[in-house]
């Protein structure tokens, strides 16, 4: 299992650094690809649909298309618009098939847009920036680097756990740890690319460092999160898409709260 999940990981970084390099079109394409998976996969695990794509999904996911060609476009004013149509779709289809949807199964078709598409889709909007391709991965040291911390250093001395009840793995070592190394990654990514970025280069670190970190903790919670609403739904993995680790939102769970964060954060402090 760690030799598949070892595997599947590599494979995963490589992909991520060819298509963010790239940016552009291709970014786009591959983030609208990996939100209707996870829409998919979330809709799975509300009951919103089940072997076949229901009305309700359906809206979820041409509102998905719909979001990340006005952002392709750069439209962003008009994204408000497309979140509103979403909902008022959602509820018509709500009204106009009733009794045929809960009303948990009509809020989780609009959960499962706004959570999956429109956070994910902050990875975009970061690129796009000004030196978007130095900033966009400050989003996954925060996420994966401080996962692979935290897992490090609560496998060496975790002792207290943080939420027995959620995630019985987790302890509060690791979770100090992983904020730590997440700051720790993000003033050495900073100190490796200040001339990039024509900064001052003790600025430059500390403020990578305090982004990473804030970020850190708000992966945390993407991550429980994610293990929360498995649990409420008696299932294991949302999907079986990426070998070792499970489906797109058991890799991408902390990246999903992380990616909005980090924008607003680098447009505060970059």
């Amino acid at each position: 299992m760690f030799r598949t999940r070892l595997i599947s990981g590599i494979v995963l970084v490589a992909i991520a650094l060819a298509v963010i390099i790239t940016g552009g079109a291709v970014l786009a394409a591959v983030l609208l690809v990996i939100s209707l998976i996870g829409m998919n996969e979330l809709y799975r695990a509300l009951k919103v649909e089940d072997q076949r794509v229901s009305p309700l999904a359906l809206v979820g996911y041409l509102g998905c298309a719909a979001f990340y060609l006005l952002v392709f476009l750069n439209l962003n004013a008009y994204t408000v618009t497309v979140a509103l149509a979403v909902l008022i779709c959602v509820m018509a289809v709500y009204v106009f098939t009733y009794p045929r949807y809960q009303t948990d199964q009509v809020t989780g078709a609009f959960f499962g847009f706004f959570y999956v598409a429109v956070m994910l889709s902050c990875i975009y909007e970061l690129r796009a920036m000004e030196h978007g391709i130095w900033l966009v991965w400050l989003i996954f040291l925060a996420s994966w680097g401080s996962d692979t911390c935290a897992y490090c250093v609560g496998m060496l001395i975790g002792k207290h756990k943080m939420t027995p009840k959620l995630s019985p793995k987790k302890s509060v070592e690791g979770a100090i740890g992983g904020v730590a190394g997440a700051a720790l990654l993000g003033g050495i990514y900073a100190w490796a690319i200040v001339g990039r970025l024509n900064a001052q280069p003790v600025q430059l670190v500390l403020s990578f460092a305090i982004i990473c970190a804030v970020g850190a903790l708000i992966s945390m919670v993407g991550d429980l999160a994610a293990s929360a609403i498995k649990r409420n739904h008696d299932i294991k993995d949302y999907g079986k898409l990426i070998p070792g680790h499970g489906g797109i939102l058991d890799r991408f769970d902390s990246v999903i709260f992380v990616a909005p964060v980090i924008y607003y954060l680098a447009l505060a402090f970059v």
